[in-house]
């Protein structure tokens, strides 16, 4: 029996995004996420209808500002009073869970996928998803980039414009391309 690529995707195995199954989820991820970044702020409340619908779950008093990007929205689960400032992109092909009270600064980017190594089978479509986890109270700096795979522990802070390749234990500030921890916080 054949298994679909979404049923793929979700298990963390090489799958292929061009996939039509795949792609209507992703249509359906950029409608909803074309209503929240055109409604007005005062209508829109703290996060549109539509994409507060598609999510994995918002808790009380979360706050995506607008423009926003999601790739599927499903795999987007946000604690309470967690803040997403304006302009972050999250391409959630695997579960990504932010803690209770977390930051995220302008534009910061979340990437669960991971590309083929090899040419041909970038040109297939072929990745394979890893989940991000950001525990609470972690402060997120604008245009911070976290990749595929990566935890960071409650009360940590991520630098602006780090690039988080490796899990960052709680309590712990990290800078630098690639991140790397600094003395005190």
């Amino acid at each position: 029996m054949a298994t679909s690529e979404r049923v793929k995707m979700a298990a963390g195995e090489w799958y292929t995004c061009i996939d039509p199954e795949l792609e209507a989820l992703r249509v359906a991820a950029r409608d909803a996420v074309f209503e929240h970044n055109s409604t007005p702020p005062g209508e829109r409340g703290d996060i549109a209808p539509g994409l507060r619908k598609l999510l994995g779950g918002a808790g009380a008093g979360s706050r995506i500002e607008a423009p926003f990007h999601c790739a599927y929205g499903f795999n987007l689960f946000l604690g309470e009073n967690v803040f997403l400032n304006v302009g972050c992109t999250i391409l959630d092909t695997a579960p990504v869970r932010i803690g209770r009270r977390t930051l995220l600064g302008p534009n910061v980017q979340i990437y669960c996928a991971q590309h083929h190594k090899e040419a041909a089978g970038r040109a297939a479509g072929l990745e394979i998803a890893k989940p991000v986890t950001i525990g609470d109270n972690a402060w997120i700096g604008g245009a911070a980039v976290i990749l595929g795979g990566v935890r960071i522990g409650d009360g940590a802070i991520v630098g602006a414009g780090a690039v988080v390749t490796k899990d960052v234990p709680a309590n712990t500030t990290v800078v630098g391309n690639p991140a790397r921890p600094v003395a005190g916080r």
